[in-house]
């Protein structure tokens, strides 16, 4: 069953008097449960198709449904609450909010749901990846790696349906970079999660369930889109 599945998404920007397409006709799903990898090289439009995917950016034209539910034209008031009720986001850039510690950080999204448990799952969370004792640390106290799997952390504590990931090893050196994956993997198969992850990396692609290659806003020819 899909629990993702986008159609015909097209996204153009207007740049000095001209319009740029950097994603054209881009049709894909998702299952539930599954490890779907977008892979492409640098410029291909990948980030952008997770922006789209995710809700964060509204396509030029086509669809997106999460759940069988149109998003597409939903107002960002609308948008937002079920947004961070259903995804999870984890980003290359770590994105943790620099005036709030670890745990704060991770219990972001549960206090916006209003989850009377926020704090004790978001402790629950860093003491599962090893940073119990870092709650308090701010971001600029944490290493690479440490801020990456606070960055997890905080994008699993709602229990997300979908988790998008954005190069979430890009950042970060080998041996840190293989920590990570294990981890956003191990929770992704314990919980059955659908784990949408954009990289360039041919060891993280083997490892997918199903890949999709785009080059040139596209999806290359004979590409697996599932839809």
């Amino acid at each position: 069953m899909n629990i993702l599945q986008a159609r015909d998404l097209t996204k153009t920007y207007r740049i000095d008097g001209r319009h740029l397409t950097v994603l054209e006709d881009v049709s894909l799903s998702a299952r539930h449960g599954e490890f779907l990898v977008v892979s492409g090289a640098s410029g291909s439009g990948k980030s952008t198709l997770l922006s789209l995917l995710s809700g964060l950016d509204k396509p030029s034209q086509g669809r997106v449904f999460i759940q069988g539910k149109d998003i597409t034209d939903i107002s960002e008031d609308d948008l937002a609450p079920f947004r961070n009720r259903v995804f999870g986001f984890v980003f290359q850039s770590f994105h943790l909010i620099p005036s709030l510690s670890a745990l704060e950080n991770v219990m972001f999204p549960a206090e916006l749901a209003n989850d009377r448990d926020a704090e004790k799952n978001a402790r629950d969370l860093l003491e599962r990846v090893g940073l119990a004792e870092r709650g308090e640390n701010f971001p600029h106290q944490l290493s690479g790696g440490e801020k990456q799997r606070v960055a997890i952390c905080r994008a699993l504590v709602n229990r997300p349906k979908i988790i998008f990931a954005d190069e979430p090893t890009g950042n970060l050196d080998s041996e840190n970079g293989r920590s990570v994956l294990e981890l956003l993997l191990d929770f992704q198969q314990a919980s059955q999660t659908t784990l949408v992850l954009v990289t360039h990396n041919p060891d993280i692609a083997k490892r997918a369930d199903r890949v999709v290659v785009l080059a040139d806003g596209r999806l290359a020819r004979g590409a697996d889109h599932g839809a």
